[in-house]
């Protein structure tokens, strides 16, 4: 089946009277008081407040479910989704679902977006402006872009994977194909988190189609030769020791959804507080709330928590490339963001055309940095178009 189908989000009041019922209900983590439990240093000298040492604190999590149940309005993020064009079709056997915006402008390139774990394509949602219409947005309007923005399978509207098999690989496979069923035969890829990891990969399937690749991480690390380490810069090293550092200190949700997700999944699936509570491990403070709670409405209200978490089971059993990535490669580097070191990224990708850090910014840049993200896609796909 080839078939692209309209799509519209509806959601049953049901399952919002349920969510409400639910959130209610909420029985209380208990926490140790503030004074008890000191502020999380985080490698570059800030501070997570009192609390978060031990984990997403309990106070912050009763804060957001009251917010969500008394404040926050998922109809209105709805009614926004559902502005703009949405689609599914099916593609080796799995429901897609995406967003497609054309441009108004002529020759505009077409670029698919990647989201990843706990996002969705909500985290697009302040750039499609800004890169389908940059005349409206005071940039180079021959800078323009045609958007296909896909729920990764088993992610949101997508619904559910049905089947083992659904990592990076398979999942670029399909965007290929994606891509292809809509008439592109010439595209740039754009990716954050695992979008990071999946853009890259189709580049590699599709090399002759894929002009280029922009990311917002590059997820080389140290392979154990020593050779690696020798001459490393100050600024390499500070990188190294901050990747250390999450590693140990927030690494837990990769060990966890890489071996036992079906364990997790109980939870994150009967309980919309506790669903919210291990998002918000790598949504995190700095983040509005609303942002929060719309990205953790797409798990929720699809019940794909537990299809989502898989696909670190499935890439970590995953054969991983060979071969270094040959496309041009471009990456935003945000200043809050996972730190990615260009020596290690060079032996994964031999074509990096474009390597910028940015001083602010997280690792949610199109959200919280749109005209930023924006203006790097356009300057890196300028020269390849």
């Amino acid at each position: 089946m080839t078939e692209i189908r309209p799509f519209t989000i509806a959601t049953p009041q049901s399952d919002l009277d349920d969510l409400q019922a639910r959130l209610a209900l909420t029985r209380w983590a208990d926490a140790l008081p503030n004074d008890a439990a000191p502020p999380l240093d985080l490698p570059d000298g800030a501070q997570r407040p009192a609390g978060w040492q031990y984990g997403v604190p309990t106070e912050y999590v009763r804060e957001l479910v009251e917010y969500w149940r008394n404040g926050y309005d998922w109809r209105t993020w709805e009614a926004r989704l559902n502005s703009y064009p949405q689609f599914t079709t099916t593609i080796d056997g799995q429901n897609v679902h995406f967003l497609h915006i054309k441009s108004t402008e002529p020759d505009a390139l077409p670029l698919i977006l990647t989201h990843g774990w706990p996002g969705s394509i909500v985290e697009y949602l302040n750039v499609l402006g800004p890169l389908t219409d940059p005349r409206a947005h005071g940039a180079d309007p021959d800078q323009a872009f045609d958007l296909v923005i896909p729920s990764l399978p088993g992610y949101g509207f997508s619904g559910p994977t049905t089947e083992p098999g659904w990592n990076n690989h398979r999942i670029a496979a399909s965007w290929v194909e994606l891509m292809g069923r809509l008439g592109y035969t010439r595209y740039g890829a754009v990716g954050n988190d695992a979008g990071s990891m999946i853009s890259p990969e189709v580049g590699r399937l599709d090399p002759k189609s894929v002009v280029g690749v922009h990311v917002t991480q590059v997820f080389s690390f140290p392979s154990g030769d020593p050779a690696e380490f020798q001459g490393l810069s100050e600024e390499e090293q500070a990188g190294l020791a901050v990747l250390n550092w999450f590693w140990q200190n927030l690494g837990a949700f990769n060990q966890l959804q890489s071996q036992q997700p079906q364990t997790l999944a109980h939870a994150l699936t009967d309980s919309p507080a506790g669903l919210l509570g291990w998002n918000s491990q790598l949504l995190g403070p700095e983040l509005d709330n609303d942002f929060v709670l719309t990205n953790t409405m797409t798990y929720w209200l699809t019940g794909t928590a537990n299809s989502a978490i898989r696909l670190y089971y499935e890439n970590a059993r995953a054969t991983p490339p060979t071969e270094p990535t040959t496309v041009p490669l471009g990456l935003a580097m945000a200043a809050g963001d996972f730190i990615s070191i260009r020596r290690l990224a060079e032996r994964d990708h031999k074509n990096i055309v474009s390597w910028r850090r940015y001083p602010s910014g997280s690792h949610y840049a199109a959200h919280l940095e749109p005209e930023q993200l924006s203006n790097d896609v356009r300057a890196f796909f300028r020269a390849l178009r």
